[in-house]
This record gives C-alpha cells, sequence and structure tokens, in this order.
C-alpha cells in the first residue's frame, strides 16, 4: 500500500519534498518508488516512517528515519488501564477520556 500511495501522491504533488508514512512497512513501499523513479531520498524528498521495526527500518535504502514508541510499554499500560476500567465499572467512577505516550524520532539516513 506504501508503494500505491507513493505512487498516486506522485501524480498529484510531483513537487512533494517530504513524507510522513504511517508505518515503516509503507514508508519501505515508497522508498521502493522513489528509487525506481530516480528520486534522491533525502536529497529531493524526505521520507519518515512510524514504528521503528528494526527488521525494515534499518534495512531500507536508504536507512529509515522513523518514530520509536515502546510497544510493550504499552501493552503493559494497556492491561493496567483494562485492569482499572473493570474496576471503575463496578465503582462508577470517571475515565481518562485519552492517554498520550511517549515517542522518539530515530534519525538515519532517509530524513
Amino acid at each position: 500500500s506504501g508503494a500505491r500511495a507513493m505512487s498516486e501522491l506522485l501524480e498529484r504533488r510531483p513537487d512533494l519534498d517530504a513524507v510522513f508514512a504511517a508505518n515503516d512497512l509503507m514508508a519501505s513501499g515508497a522508498l521502493r518508488v522513489l528509487r525506481e523513479r530516480g528520486i534522491a531520498v533525502p536529497e529531493q524528498v524526505a521520507m519518515v516512517g512510524f514504528d521503528d521495526m528494526d527488521s525494515v527500518a534499518e534495512a531500507t535504502d536508504p536507512p529509515l528515519t522513523t518514530v520509536r514508541q515502546d510497544i510493550e510499554g504499552m501493552g503493559r499500560l494497556m492491561a493496567r488501564l483494562l485492569l482499572r476500567g473493570l474496576d471503575r465499572d463496578r465503582t462508577g467512577a470517571d475515565r481518562p477520556d485519552s492517554v498520550i505516550t511517549p515517542t522518539t524520532l530515530v534519525r538515519r539516513a532517509s530524513a
């Protein structure tokens, strides 16, 4: 889907200079399209992914700049929130509207 989306985006905006992909797999496909079209990354188009999937981000050409999130930490947090939610259902207490988890930019060669 990243390759298809990049092809469509380049048709609509051939002058773009940066892309932020929803995840590293999509960014990988987008990078492939840019390479096939002779567009230099990051010189002409900067590319940033999301997830920091090491097996993907470090294997792309160039290595992908990406946003890392702590997946294990998010899993622990979700479990705690679920348990708290079950307790709140019994007590009638309010629940939080949203939770924001930290992210980190991992700079590699694509941006």
